[in-house]
C-alpha cells in the first residue's frame, strides 16, 4: 500500500511539473520580453533616465521618432536585410550634434545575438555629416526581444541604465 501511495505521489509531482513549465517552443520562455510598444518603451527610457535638465529639454523639443523600414534599416542599423517585427529610431529634428536611439523589437525566433552583432559590427557612428559618435559610446544590448542601440557623446550611460532598469 505504501508504495502504491508513493508511486501516485511520484507521478502526480511529475504531472505537475510538466503541466506547469513555461514554454513558447523556443525553449526559454517569454518570460523576458519587455511589454508596451516600441513607443512606451521609449518614452519610459527617458522619463527614467538621470539626465540633466539640459538634455531633458533636448529630448523634449529636439527628438523625434521615426519608423525604421526596409528603405532606410542600413542608415539606422547599419545593414540591409535585418528582419525585425518593429523598430524606431529617436533622433534629432536638426542634427546640431550626433544622437541616435534605436529600439528594435526582433522576429520570433530570430537570432537576437547575430542580429546584435551586425549591427554593432556596421552601424555608423560618423554617419552625420561633419559629426560622429566615439565608438566606445556606441552600445547595443538587449532585453528580451527589444535591442537597444545607442549612439551619444552625451548621457550615455544614464540612458543605458535607464534602458537596463526596464528589465522585470
Amino acid at each position: 500500500m505504501k508504495k502504491l501511495g508513493l508511486i501516485l505521489l511520484t507521478l502526480i509531482l511529475c504531472i505537475g511539473m510538466v503541466a506547469c513549465q513555461n514554454d513558447n517552443g523556443n525553449g526559454n520562455g517569454d518570460q523576458g520580453n519587455l511589454e508596451g510598444t516600441l513607443e512606451e518603451i521609449l518614452e519610459k527610457i527617458y522619463e527614467n533616465a538621470d539626465v540633466d535638465e539640459s538634455f531633458k529639454n533636448f529630448v523634449e523639443e529636439g527628438l523625434y521618432t521615426t519608423e525604421i523600414t526596409s528603405e532606410n534599416v542600413s542608415y539606422f542599423l547599419g545593414k540591409d536585410g535585418l528582419e525585425f517585427e518593429a523598430a524606431i529610431a529617436s533622433e534629432p529634428v536638426m542634427m546640431p550634434s550626433a544622437y541616435s536611439l534605436c529600439l528594435v523589437r526582433v522576429k520570433d525566433g530570430a537570432d537576437i545575438e547575430k542580429m546584435k552583432t551586425d549591427i554593432k559590427d556596421n552601424v555608423d557612428p560618423m554617419k552625420w555629416i561633419c559629426v560622429g559618435v566615439d565608438p566606445q559610446n556606441v552600445i547595443v544590448d538587449n532585453i528580451g526581444d527589444v535591442i537597444f542601440l545607442l549612439m551619444s557623446n552625451f548621457e550615455t550611460q544614464e540612458l543605458y541604465d535607464s534602458f537596463l532598469s526596464l528589465e522585470g
